[in-house]
């Protein structure tokens, strides 16, 4: 239960460096300037799609089974670790608006912007993967708020002081050796 937590965290971590729901959790602080609310809707959002997506993950386990499914986690693992090397772009970083306030806005955008991301195909592999849903959920969302809080308090400053290309040649590097262990498994 602890490995499945930690790889979920750190992959997860990695994973969203420069993703666009990062670069949403900066467009918002620097549009609303209302940290708090802005973290909460992160947390309650993360949590939200990330149990969706773990329970997708677990169920498909069950449909197929654990070894076809652990085939099918180490493709997307590989996948995932070529997909890390599209930087993301937020095409609509300019359309924050507030209707309903700062924690339902971001929500409801970061729900949005998590569909199909990769940080939720990876909670549903990391869930195929691992037997306990709530270990994985848990260090998905945790991931998540480590990769996105910082942003939300100090992005500019944290901009230009990670250096992003190394932070995604780690991230390729990790989901390439979860991909080779799991079609070795």
């Amino acid at each position: 239960m602890l490995e499945a937590f930690l790889v979920s965290t750190g992959l997860v971590a990695l994973a969203e460096m420069g993703d666009k729901t990062q670069l949403l959790s900066l467009v918002l602080a620097a549009r609303l300037r209302k940290p708090w609310p802005i973290v909460a809707g992160i947390l309650v959002s993360t949590l939200a799609n990330h149990a969706a997506a773990g329970a997708l993950g677990a169920w498909i386990t069950r449909v197929v089974g654990l070894d076809v499914m652990m085939k099918v986690a180490g493709a997307s693992f590989l996948a995932m670790a070529a997909w890390v090397l599209v930087p993301d772009k937020l095409e609509e970083a300019g359309a924050v608006k507030t209707h309903g306030g700062v924690f339902l806005t971001t929500v409801l955008l970061f729900f949005m912007a998590e569909m199909g991301d990769k940080t939720q195909v990876a909670t549903v592999a990391l869930a195929a993967r691992y037997p306990s849903l709530i270990a994985v959920v848990a260090g998905t969302t945790l991931g998540m708020m480590l990769a996105n809080v910082p942003v939300v308090f100090f992005g500019g400053a944290i901009a230009k002081k990670v250096p992003l290309p190394i932070v995604r040649k780690v991230s390729v590097f990790a989901f390439a050796l979860l991909g080779v262990l799991a079609l070795a498994a």
